[in-house]
């Protein structure tokens, strides 16, 4: 069941007077523009208003959610620091001496409510803004980076050992379960983990020699994972057959999903075998397909040309702000796409959610392309700064010479200066969370605290 609004102040606080839990300028505006209900209208979808056990108040979730993103805290740590601080008890709208939420209860509601919920908190955030003439699109830049999955640096060696052990574990707390106990199995793991510290050992020695034997012991890795394949596929069919025959099994749900989580990894295992056997062929894994994590499989290996790392492994994110350092604008996406398609949808929804078109428009060259800056032009952008790929004509030097063009040019190398922030202050240099629609909460609520923050400083 709903519940928006948290109960109503005790006796004993409405006696307090006011210096007495005193709050941060900054945590007082943020205080103010959340105290809209619009805020609370993406969440009624998610809860029943009338029937179940009453949700935390959604005023309280929040703000709660504010604190953690803007101080950097975990769920654990952002319970205990509320509990001790009355500041940010009565910030959070919760009474003195009162309980505050447990932190799984944060974690279900976020994950639940998924990456939608948290755009739509975004679009609320910038309407209200506008409302309040806070939100300037006189002019916009764009730019794009890479929100780094929660993964290590993927080998297939890796890859192939972590699932031969992966799937040892599983098929273990299977069997002790009482499922698929007399299917006969094999340890590969022991094994695998042999073969991968002598990769280390021939790598170190940096020979002619070391290249082809580090290959030939990747394809034996392949073969054991096989063997592990075909291992599986049998527990599994056997522990099923198990679950339909004694639907009474003691804790069925545990047993099943460690099925699942085995038919899963065999699945991904498939796949991780077939792009190493196109490597040992000499052919190199196109990335946009390429498996680089068992866990996260959207992560894909995206190039951006970085001196210190030329390959990172995540999504793709594009990021339109103003000149205030407002972020009008966010996406994320699979793989490597090309900058210049993600900019015209983009100023689309800025256009939706700020009432009209940005007056100009500024990019890297990247999006340098004729049917961009044309497509910008039809949706009502009045300026197009975008520096065009390849080289000039004498008629296209001109345009790029001129002083507003220059000018908006100089303005949008501040945009990487937003991402670095971004990534500094609000944790978009590696997602914690899982999948396309784990980094897409991740970076939401990041975007959301950032904009709260800036916003904050504007309205006084």
């Amino acid at each position: 069941m709903l519940r928006t609004v948290g109960d109503q102040a005790t006796l004993r606080e409405s006696v307090l007077p006011e210096g007495v839990v005193p709050m941060s300028p900054e945590l007082a505006r943020v205080d103010e523009l959340l105290d809209d209900p619009r805020f609370y209208e993406p969440f009624k979808r998610f809860f029943d208003p009338t029937w179940g056990r009453p949700s935390i108040p959604i005023e309280t979730y929040l703000r709660l959610m504010f604190l953690k993103n803007r101080y950097r805290l975990g769920y654990e740590l952002l319970c205990r620091e509320t509990a001790d601080s009355i500041s940010w008890q009565r910030f959070c709208r919760i009474g003195v001496g009162g309980r505050v939420p447990d932190p799984s209860t944060l974690m279900k509601i976020t994950t639940r409510c998924g990456s939608g919920l948290v755009a739509e908190l975004n679009d609320t955030l910038v309407a209200v803004a506008t409302e309040r003439r806070l939100v300037k699109t006189d002019r916009v830049r764009a730019d794009t980076t890479v929100v780094e999955a929660d993964v290590k640096y993927p080998t297939d060696s890796g890859l192939l050992t972590k699932a031969v052990g992966r799937a040892a574990r599983l098929v273990e707390r299977i069997q002790q379960a009482g499922a698929a106990s007399r299917t006969r199995v094999t340890d590969h793991s022991v094994e695998a983990r042999r073969l991968a510290h002598q990769i280390g050992v021939w790598l170190r020695r940096r020979t002619g020699e070391a290249k082809t034997e580090v290959l030939q012991i990747t394809g034996r890795l392949a073969e054991l994972a096989e063997a592990m394949i075909a291992d599986a596929a049998r527990v599994i069919s056997n522990a099923r057959r198990h679950l339909r025959r004694h639907p009474d099994v003691a804790k069925p749900g545990r047993l099943a999903q460690a099925v699942d989580d085995l038919d899963t990894l065999i699945e991904r295992t498939g796949t991780l075998i077939s792009q190493t056997r196109q490597r040992l062929s000499g052919e190199i894994p196109p990335g946009s397909t390429r498996l680089v994590s068992l866990h996260d499989p959207d992560a894909r290996p995206i190039r951006k040309g970085r001196l210190g790392k030329p390959v990172e492994f995540g999504y793709k994110a594009q990021v339109v702000d103003n000149p205030d350092g407002i972020i009008v604008d966010y996406n994320l996406e699979v793989g490597n796409p090309v900058d210049g398609p993600l900019l015209g949808p983009a100023i689309e929804r800025v256009t939706q959610r700020c009432g009209k078109p940005p007056g100009a428009v500024t990019a890297d060259r990247g999006y340098g392309h004729a049917s961009i800056e044309s497509d910008l032009t039809e949706l009502g952008v009045g300026t197009v700064a975008i520096p065009r790929v390849g080289k000039p004509s004498q008629k296209r030097k001109h345009i790029e010479n001129q002083d507003e063009f220059r000018d908006l040019i100089r303005w949008r190398t501040g945009a990487e200066g937003r991402i670095s922030a971004l990534k500094r202050q609000h944790r978009w240099n590696r997602s914690r969370l899982t999948g396309i629609e784990g980094a897409r909460i991740w970076c939401g609520h990041g975007v959301l605290t950032h904009n709260l923050t800036k916003l904050a400083r504007l309205d006084t």
